[in-house]
């Protein structure tokens, strides 16, 4: 975990319960001053591999590695516009590896990058990894998936039941890498309140873990035990994936703010190169307006020189031709400048919005039935700890249950996140055991 001024994150990924290796990557491009944060803000992303052998981990590590740094290169231009760039970059690399080794042939990865920045939040997502935000009692999904099984909700009149039931889930429609040419949703900004909680994640996790738990335990916990738990429930249901996560939660620093000042951000290439050129034409401009100024007040007409002496005339008749050419040359700058430039590429205003996100709201109020589901989780998973560890969980659980009917629902929550800590630990333990088993020797022959 890190704390930077009032924001504070955790990141995490586990190979799951039945992976031999892990697809998924992360990454966190911190903003390490006031100044790094104001031009490009953080940036979070999760990516999770596909493609045979070690491909869907090389692409996804491609992903994960290539796009910060991608992003930090492009600080010259509009957030919106580097983020754009950075994902088309990497997956112009992540093709190109693809198409050059017959191994990594067809490799992929889902790419979901979230930029934090002072005018909001900026989703760049391709893949069925998930972005939400969530503040108050409400968790929303930033990001749509790019599967399937959501085309079949959204496109063809299905209810999520349905569509889930028609297709398999596991089957996207867009991806990083398959194709020279990425489609990528470009959404936000969206603002930031204090005690917003960002969570990014592969499927891992929103495959088994509801919304409503994602949300219930984002905004009850701090980020480092809300990952822990969230990833340590995903283990519990048997983790059939690998499952990655982050977690940032905003505080009054974060806090969105809008300024007459804040100019448009351009989304192409031509866009800032015009409102660079705008810029120096207003400047070109103020540059002939004091010229001008200077023109008149040190002509030799003036009654503020006629009567100076010869020395003092010359001088003030120089500054006058000195300023008036600056007037002339700034003046045919600065129009021919204005005149030129039209509005070439997009610009994104202040309080304009890319995407049409958000795309699912849920209410993740707590409440018994959303505590007694994790506590039936758990208790559904005391076989596979020690009668010690389950000696430890029942009064965790008893007293979550207690709480709940209390109305305690933060203190129902840390219950339940305690009781997950423990079915970690044993799994980590687990883990321990089984690699010792299998880097063992072999026990010799009696023969």
């Amino acid at each position: 975990m890190r704390k930077t001024t009032t924001l504070v994150y955790c990141d995490r990924s586990d190979i799951g319960r039945r992976r031999t290796s892990n697809q998924d990557a992360k990454a966190v491009l911190p903003a390490e001053s006031p100044p790094q944060y104001r031009s490009r803000g953080w940036l979070f992303l999760v990516a999770d591999g596909m493609g045979a052998h070690a491909a869907g981990e090389l692409a996804s590590s491609m992903a994960a590695e290539g796009v910060p740094k991608t992003y930090e290169e492009y600080s010259e231009f509009s957030p919106p516009l580097a983020l754009r760039r950075s994902l088309e970059r990497v997956n112009a690399a992540i093709n190109k590896k693809g198409t050059r080794n017959a191994n990594c042939h067809g490799m992929g990865t889902t790419c979901t990058a979230l930029v934090l920045h002072p005018r909001g939040v900026l989703l760049g997502h391709v893949g069925d990894s998930r972005a939400y935000r969530v503040r108050g009692r409400v968790i929303e999904q930033l990001s749509r998936d790019h599967s399937l099984v959501w085309e079949l909700e959204s496109a063809g009149g299905m209810s999520r039941e349905q569509a889930a039931d028609a297709a398999p889930k596991n089957i996207i429609t867009r991806s990083m890498g398959p194709h020279s040419q990425l489609d990528i949703d470009l959404e936000g900004p969206f603002p930031v309140e204090a005690d917003d909680v960002f969570v990014l994640c592969s499927d891992g996790l929103s495959g088994i873990v509801g919304d409503e738990e994602i949300g219930l335990l984002a905004a009850e916990l701090q980020p480092q035990e809300a990952v822990a738990a969230l990833i340590g429930l995903a283990l519990i249901r048997g983790a059939p994936d690998n499952v990655t996560v982050i977690a940032a939660r905003a505080g009054q620093d974060e806090v969105s703010r809008k300024s007459r000042n804040d100019a448009p951000w351009p989304l192409s290439e031509e866009a800032t190169s015009s409102q660079r050129q705008g810029y120096q034409a207003w400047v070109a401009l103020a540059v002939a307006a004091v010229g001008l100024l200077v023109a008149l007040i040190a002509n030799p007409w003036s009654t503020l020189v006629a009567n100076r002496a010869p020395a003092t005339q010359a001088i003030c008749t120089a500054l006058s031709l000195a300023g008036g050419l600056a007037a002339v040359g700034g003046g045919i700058f600065g129009m021919v400048s204005i005149l030129t430039t039209g509005a070439r590429g997009r610009l994104l205003h202040p309080g304009d919005v890319l995407g049409k996100g958000p795309y699912r709201r849920y209410d993740c109020t707590p409440s018994q039935p959303l505590v007694e589901g994790l506590v039936a989780s758990l208790e559904g998973s005391t076989e596979a700890i020690s009668a010690d560890d389950r000696a430890r969980t029942v009064p965790m659980l008893t007293r979550a249950r207690q709480h709940a009917a209390a109305g305690a629902f933060h203190e129902a929550v840390t219950a339940v996140a305690e009781a997950i800590a423990v079915h970690m630990a044993a799994i980590e333990g687990s883990r321990r055991d089984e690699t010792t088993r299998s880097e063992r020797p072999p026990e010799p022959s009696s023969d």
